[in-house]
């Protein structure tokens, strides 16, 4: 799947597990299709892992979104998404969304 707003970053932990991250900032006009770019992400994490669930509890993946209005730049909104895996997870979401280590 190729993505045009979020550009994730990868880091991993001894544990095997690693989370991806990434931010975009749109003006009012393009934060539709960057909501749509983000379900659609979660969408495959999904359909691919179950549920998103506490990596403490076992779940494969996890995931944390955030929404504001920059403070300095009042019509731009600024997505950030986190989310975190199992090694088969972080494996999986490379190849999907080519994100390099």
């Amino acid at each position: 799947m190729q993505l045009h707003y979020l550009d994730f970053d990868f880091s991993d932990e001894e544990s095997g597990r690693g989370s991806f991250d990434a931010m975009a900032s749109v003006d009012p006009a393009r934060l539709p299709a960057l909501r749509a770019e983000v379900a659609a992400v979660l969408d495959w994490a999904g359909r691919t892992f179950g549920p998103a669930g506490a990596l403490q509890d076992e779940s494969e993946w996890d995931y944390e979104l955030q929404s504001m209005a920059e403070p300095d730049h009042p019509a731009l909104t600024t997505l950030t998404l986190t989310l975190s895996g199992s090694p088969a997870f972080c494996e999986a979401f490379r190849q999907e969304f080519a994100v390099a280590d």
